[in-house]
């Protein structure tokens, strides 16, 4: 029998939660408090700095307006000021199911034990190699998890972990903490990066020598509001700008409805070069339920597959959501189309105790874009971020899906352009 892979002594309080990115629509998402509202002020310049000097500000996103928090007694006197337009700040959320053996809430000692599979089906199945025995790539790309947090100290994780970022505090930004209490996020992060851990023993992801940069933008109950998630994107796309570095985003977390603050920030990210990578989301079988950031044209909104097989091919997850069929066959994306497919069906990854859990989603297949992305901009750094979008496109054209509601023949409203690989 091996022997536990022992990270410390360390005791953490963690409260795992089952309501992330995978099998049911997106979140609505709560205010902190019925007492609190987070609201975004837009109006004359005039106007806003009287409101700002007033209340203060969390984000500033110069003419779109800017986002403060207020009680309820200030809020309805807000909404009675003619002079400005006042509007509660949108909810995002991440929705998953914790399928495999997982601690609950409570206080322990962090161990890791082995992992039952160190290369899980979806990364077997994305390098087209089911005897795989470990992966490479990603190295000087950085990865920017926008989640629930990471487990910077995961053994499979550390050696990645670059940056670590909290966007969810009274102060809209801290640096050296991205604590993750829910698990989300480290799941995520180990399908793009893991790295095997210091002995090699662990799990890998698809890119396991990019940085990791963890952002928290989701709350302990994996919900958090769009401002935040706003600007973190914003400020990913500074500090790759900043630090002359190619930038990959991965956004598993969504809304049904669309925000003008997030939909302006990946747009500014595409302007500077970052590749913009979000779930589809999880309200299928049905047509046209993409949620958003997935479903603008600037990100890269990815579908879940599962490990059957239909006519030949991976299947579409019946969660997974549809794009419009109206727009099949014209490889060509536009507002709320699937562009890509990816395993997400019972995916295996690490886990925030140290360990290693299965979930499902969109959120799962995501990553492995991401860490697809990460891994051929490392051997392509001239390519602009649009030419290894068309280099993805071109490898899921190589791979067309044809199973599960509404896929078909070449591009098509559930699969998109099919499930690009490594070869």
């Amino acid at each position: 029998m091996k022997k536990k892979r022992i990270l410390g002594s360390a005791v953490l309080s963690l409260a795992m939660g089952v309501s992330m990115f995978a099998t049911g629509a997106f979140g609505a998402g709560v205010q902190e408090s019925q007492d609190t509202y987070r609201v975004l002020i837009k109006g004359p310049s005039a106007e806003k700095a009287k409101v700002k000097e007033q209340f203060g500000k969390r984000w500033d996103f110069g003419n779109q307006g800017f986002t403060t928090e207020v009680n309820s007694n200030q809020y309805q006197a807000l909404l009675k000021n003619k002079n400005i337009e006042v509007s509660q700040v949108e909810t995002y959320t991440v929705e998953a199911r914790v399928e495999g053996k997982g601690k609950g809430k409570g206080d322990y000692t962090v161990q890791a034990s082995y992992p039952s599979d160190q290369t899980p089906w979806g990364i077997q199945a994305i390098y087209n190699d089911n005897n795989i025995q470990y992966t490479t790539g990603g190295d000087g790309i950085k990865v920017a998890v926008l989640d629930t947090g990471i487990n910077s100290s995961h053994i499979d994780l550390t050696d990645n972990v670059e940056q670590c970022k909290d966007f969810t505090q009274s102060s809209p930004l801290v640096n050296g903490t991205c604590t993750d209490r829910q698990g989300h996020g480290t799941h995520v992060a180990g399908t793009a990066v893991a790295n095997g851990g210091y002995d090699g023993a662990g799990v890998y992801g698809v890119a396991p020598q990019a940085e990791l940069w963890g952002y928290k933008v989701l709350g302990d109950n994996g919900s958090g509001y769009s401002d935040d998630i706003a600007g973190a994107i914003r400020h990913a796309a500074d500090e790759g700008a900043r630090t002359g570095s190619k930038v990959v985003i991965n956004m598993s977390l969504g809304s049904s409805s669309k925000d003008s603050m997030i939909a302006s920030a990946v747009d500014y990210a595409y302007s500077k070069g970052v590749l913009v990578v979000a779930a589809a989301g999880n309200s299928g079988p049905y047509s046209n339920t993409i949620g958003y950031p997935g479903a603008l044209t600037n990100a890269i909104a990815v579908a879940s597959l599962d490990n059957a097989f239909v006519n030949g091919t991976h299947r579409v997850s019946s969660f997974s959501s549809r794009g419009n069929p109206n727009t099949d066959g014209d490889y060509y994306i536009q507002e709320k189309d699937v562009e890509v497919s990816a395993p997400g069906g019972g995916i295996y990854s690490t886990a925030v105790d140290g360990n290693y859990t299965t979930m499902s989603g969109t959120s799962m297949a995501t990553p492995h874009i991401a860490g697809l992305a990460a891994k051929l901009w490392s051997s392509n750094k001239s390519w602009s971020n649009s030419q290894l979008r068309s280099e993805i496109q071109r490898r899921a054209k190589l791979y067309d899906i044809k199973g599960g509601t509404g896929a078909a023949t070449g591009d098509d409203y559930a699969s998109g352009f099919g499930f690009p690989r490594v070869k």
